[in-house]
């Protein structure tokens, strides 16, 4: 399983990353910054972390 970790001061609330999700894990709070919704189904993909365009996401991939 992968963590995903999410700096809300460099969201600027795009949405790409929850877009590009092909798992749906990532989705927007009342205040419009992205946050981890289901950690558990993260595949490791990376789209959200090569796609966001302030740096605000990072994919940090478990050894298998």
């Amino acid at each position: 399983m992968a963590t995903i970790k999410v700096i809300t001061k460099r969201c600027k609330g795009c949405n790409i990353c929850v877009a590009f999700c092909p798992k749906q894990v990532l989705e927007l709070d009342p205040l419009g910054k992205v946050y981890v919704k289901d950690q558990g189904t993260c595949i490791e993909c990376g789209q959200c972390e090569l796609r966001c365009p302030d740096y605000a996401i990072y994919v940090t991939k478990e050894e298998k």
